[in-house]
């Protein structure tokens, strides 16, 4: 890479130490706090792709859907390629830290910006993003007509930037999520496996109960239990032995330093740590970062063409390589599969894609919203960045509520609230032939469902408790965050675009592998989902096509 790493910043994405973490050999690891971490890894090596290079498996972003297929197909005996637009984030930056406060943002912080785009981006009524440098950071907030998608960008995908919560969804909302798919297999083989893969774990109730930095969550239950709504622990990926340690002062901070929105440095078991790091340790995948595909073709021998343009930390692309694959799974997210297939498809490199390609985009009902407590409902100036519960009226009023944090490291006395919702709408990517450039026709508009679902929950609350609606955090007297989602789906739907295990319709050794497999929603939060499917995908796809 020529360009110079911005002061502040992490590296490039290709640092001497590589990628990713190896499970295979967690000795002489740096302990954290004088304590190896039972997520704790090593670095593999790795090189980038090489422009002629000829790969079995070519696996396009390393998200949950991509780090399942790549760890399996290794495990299988398949060489695996995978190539991520984003950085590698292995190497710390100035301050020592490879990831920055979400209260202090710098350039690491968003993809290709020169402003953040904080979710909730008003506080007391004033406006709290600043100007940043451009850089290759970690969250992007993507922008299309009547909503902001925010996506991790790196390698570990959203496992980056997520709260991680990891959420198996009750099986009686199953049949609604993905109506192809046994809930037999899933529920009894494949969300087990998910779950052990991913490292999920509860809190303490008792802990809970008598820990500070939860005051917040504690305060949310109270309010929903007075009001009839039953409140859930909601399983987790973090270190929860760790945060403990957080909270007794024995080891560095990171949920109890507000790190979550643009990584978190030490407790989280993002994909590095589980999955990315078990497939490293098969010798088997290497990892391009900063590496963006740009077109995937038949070739003429068999197999297929793939164009892929190396981006420095700037985003602007330095080298054009191309490469041949065997298979090729599209893995790059919900919003960059559905992209890059619509893009294919109408510029004439995949013309026999279906016309199923592009729709049943949905946003997982997602809503946000605060509430005004009184003076003696305190919700604590220290809080853990990593939600632990949540409120649930799914069946009687299609919402479930996050109890979500506001780490300002002062007193708000206010509730938070990301909400998922049964809102029916859908969105279609459609190729714009003027701007060389893939729009989405959602409108804005299309949110009133989801409010008036979380409305069932917290106009209840508010009328038990006395209390009010803040109207100061997405705007000026804004109550509802309705411009965003956290949790993109669909665009490739599972049955339709493809057939019931991902493969592209009309072209053998094309996979779709990710959550745009999952139409719109999934009652909870979307990654175990994700995961499982790509477990019950790939375990087929290995079976029957290798």
């Amino acid at each position: 890479m020529s360009d110079s790493t911005p002061v502040g910043s992490a590296s490039s994405g290709f640092s001497r130490r590589g990628f990713i973490a190896g499970a295979g050999s967690l000795l002489g690891v740096m302990a954290l706090g004088g304590r190896t971490p039972a997520w704790a890894q090593t670095v593999a090596a790795t090189t980038p792709i090489a422009s002629g290079a000829h790969v079995p498996a070519l696996v396009i972003g390393t998200g949950y859907g991509g780090s399942v297929a790549a760890l399996r197909l290794a495990q299988a005996g398949v060489d695996v390629h995978m190539v991520e637009m984003g950085m590698a984030w292995d190497t710390p930056g100035s301050d020592g830290k490879i990831f920055c406060n979400t209260l202090s943002p710098d350039n690491r912080s968003y993809w290709l910006r020169t402003r953040t785009k904080a979710p909730l981006n008003y506080f007391l009524g004033f406006p709290i993003d600043r100007d940043i440098s451009c850089y290759t950071g970690i969250l992007d907030a993507e922008e299309f007509s009547g909503i902001t998608v925010y996506q991790g960008r790196g390698v570990g995908g959203g496992s980056l930037v997520n709260g991680g919560m990891a959420v198996t969804p009750k099986r009686e909302n199953f049949g609604a999520i993905l109506p192809t798919v046994n809930p037999d297999e899933m529920y009894n083989t494949y969300y087990p496996r998910a779950n052990a893969g991913l490292g999920v774990g509860t809190i303490d109730p008792a802990w809970f109960d008598s820990t500070d930095c939860y005051q917040y969550a504690r305060v949310g239950r109270k309010h929903a239990q007075r009001s009839g709504f039953p409140f859930v622990f909601v399983p987790d990926v973090y270190d929860w032995d760790y945060m403990k340690q957080e909270a007794a002062g024995t080891v560095t901070k990171s949920a109890l330093a507000g790190e979550i929105l643009y990584g978190n440095n030490n407790g989280k078991k993002s994909l590095q740590k589980t999955y990315l790091a078990q497939a490293a340790a098969t010798g088997r995948v290497t990892v391009s970062p900063l590496h963006k595909v740009v077109s995937v073709a038949p070739a003429s021998g068999g197999g297929y063409t793939v164009v892929i343009d190396q981006i420095n930390t700037s985003g602007e692309t330095t080298t054009t390589k191309t490469v041949t694959a065997d298979r090729v799974f599209f893995a790059a997210g919900s919003v960059g599969t559905s992209k890059l297939l619509v893009k294919l498809k109408a510029t004439g490199m995949l013309p026999n894609l279906n016309n199923e390609v592009g729709k049943g985009w949905g946003d997982n009902g997602n809503v946000m919203c605060g509430r005004a407590n009184h003076l003696w409902d305190p919700t604590g100036a220290l809080q853990s960045s990593i939600p632990c519960g949540g409120i649930d009226n799914w069946a009687a009023g299609g919402a479930f509520a996050e109890v979500a944090p506001l780490p300002t490291g002062i007193e708000t006395f206010a509730s938070f609230y990301l909400s998922i919702t049964k809102n029916p709408n859908r969105a279609e990517f459609s190729w714009n032939p003027a701007t060389g450039k893939v729009d989405l026709n959602w409108q804005q508009s299309w949110k009133q469902p989801a409010i008036d679902m979380a409305k069932t929950i917290f106009d209840k609350i508010n009328s038990k408790e006395g209390t009010i609606y803040r109207t100061d955090l997405f705007g000026i007297y804004k109550i509802w965050g309705d411009h965003l989602t956290y949790h993109p789906l669909g665009g490739a739907v599972l049955g339709k675009a493809t057939d019931n295990y991902g493969r592209l319709a009309g072209y053998p050794g094309l996979y779709v592998i990710d959550g745009a497999l999952i139409p719109g929603n999934t009652s909870v939060n979307p990654f175990v989902t994700i995961t499982a499917l790509a477990e019950r995908n790939i375990e087929k796809i290995i079976a029957t096509d290798l």
